[in-house]
């Protein structure tokens, strides 16, 4: 995102989103109808005002409604093409190239939400070797019984040779829309909610061939966080810090202007390849070979290649920072909402670092330097007195790039919907939004961390 104290292209606040033009959204092929229905009304999903859901194991993929796809069991079971549905063709709007595919789908059972909700945000984690892709819907029932439209929630691939991967605009009912990555409730205040929601995954590959898109999680994330300009204050309870790797957006500025005018806005992709190389993920040479070699950590300029959305002409949809991270062996990527600063707490003590999105005036956040409208910083620890540690990208060389910043200060400007901008208008909050990347095979201790959070 931009450092910039500015209006942000994302509009993901329901109370902020304006009447949005009526559009459609559509598979190549529909689906099923989905009967069956799983829920999760834990007391503590309820209190935490969020409820993420994922379909992950071979059981899950053997569940909902299949149209040529098929479940693959083993060590990371997932969701592949068997024997095709039919062809569709797709007419890339960002190349003007045309292309029949082949395609499957799979539609998840109905989840109905603890936590009936203002916004959704899915994501996912797959593996699209090239001739191959794969796009994600969302259909949901409201909360007075009528349904949704389909949704396009994105159309992706890991590389860009076959598609450029891209957000879909101008989708709405007059009674919710879809802004970037994020379905929401246009006027909240007349308490009209998503109760439940099912995902269909339509997997895209070349003709005659045997490539398949996998894909091994696909979820979403619901909540219905209030309307607040400040948040309630947490107690410090952990002192720790995590070694991540610290990585400067401005040392890229100007390079690769195509990709979002350049390493200023890209907070996201830089926050992203600190965790995962905090993971142990590595770029080899080959990857990165199209990169100038004049340029510094080469990696940054390939997060944001390979998380740029087309469409949104940015580095920061949240999805498809989530899905890039797990394209690398051993990693699973989530977008979700958090709900106070104990939880980031539970997560360091468990070894897993966060990546928040928060906006604020120069003046509310001492020490930044700095306004935004929307930034991506990664917390990898809490100092003694319960300060956050944060390795914040808008920083000016790599040894710069860990600061510490007031708790107070940090946890309003990243919980809180609301806040006045610099000409004092009324605009909104992300509310507690943040990336997780862990394991694909968690410890113990990192699975109970992650289900205190709301993410199995």
């Amino acid at each position: 995102m931009s450092t910039a104290e500015q209006p942000s292209r994302r509009i993901v606040l329901a109370a902020a989103v304006a009447a949005a033009v009526t559009g459609t959204a559509g598979p190549a092929a529909a689906a099923g109808t989905a009967v069956e229905a799983d829920t999760d009304r834990s007391p503590r999903a309820a209190a935490r005002q969020v409820d993420y859901r994922a379909w992950t194991s071979y059981t899950d993929w053997r569940g909902g409604t299949a149209a040529g796809t098929r479940a693959v069991a083993g060590s990371r079971p997932g969701l592949v093409i068997g024997t095709p549905a039919g062809t569709t063709e797709y007419t890339d709007p960002h190349t003007g190239t045309k292309a029949r595919w082949e395609y499957a789908t799979w539609t998840s059972p109905v989840h109905r939400l603890a936590v009936p909700a203002t916004e959704v945000i899915a994501s996912w984690n797959a593996h699209t070797p090239a001739g191959s892709w794969l796009q994600i819907e969302l259909e949901g029932t409201y909360s007075d019984g009528t349904a949704t439209p389909w949704y396009v929630m994105g159309r992706w691939a890991a590389g860009d040779q076959d598609i450029r991967r891209t957000s879909v605009d101008d989708q709405s009912d007059g009674r919710s829309s879809v802004w970037t990555d994020t379905f929401a409730i246009d006027d909240p205040a007349t308490g009209l909610r998503l109760a439940s929601y099912r995902l269909r995954l339509t997997l895209h590959r070349e003709p005659g061939t045997k490539v398949t898109p996998k894909v091994w999680r696909a979820g979403a994330m619901g909540s219905d966080v209030p309307d607040r300009f400040t948040v309630p204050a947490s107690e410090p309870g952990l002192a720790r810090e995590l070694t991540v790797p610290r990585y400067s957006q401005e040392l890229h500025v100007g390079q690769y202007p195509e990709y979002d005018n350049g390493g200023e806005a890209w907070c996201s992709p830089t926050s992203s390849q600190m965790i995962i190389e905090y993971w142990g993920g590595r770029l080899t040479p080959e990857q990165l070979s199209w990169v100038d070699p004049a340029y510094t950590d080469p990696q940054v300029c390939h997060a944001a290649r390979f998380t740029y959305d087309h469409q949104y002409e940015g580095c920061g949809n949240w999805p498809f920072n989530a899905a890039y991270a797990a394209t690398f062996d051993g990693l699973q990527g989530v977008v979700t909402r958090l709900g106070s600063l104990t939880d980031l707490e539970t997560l360091i003590a468990a070894g897993i670092p966060a990546i928040t999105s928060q906006s604020f005036l120069k003046e509310e956040l001492t020490g930044a330097g700095y306004g935004t409208a929307g930034h991506l910083m990664t917390v990898v620890g809490f100092t003694a007195d319960g300060d956050v540690i944060a390795n914040d990208p808008n920083s000016p060389t790599n040894e710069a790039v860990r600061r510490v910043y007031k708790r107070r200060e940090w946890e309003n400007i990243w919980l809180r919907t609301k806040r006045y901008n610099a000409s004092g208008k009324v605009v909104s909050g992300t509310g507690g939004v943040c990336y997780l990347y862990f394991p694909a095979r968690p410890t113990p201790r990192q699975r109970a961390a992650l289900a205190a959070v709301g993410v199995r």
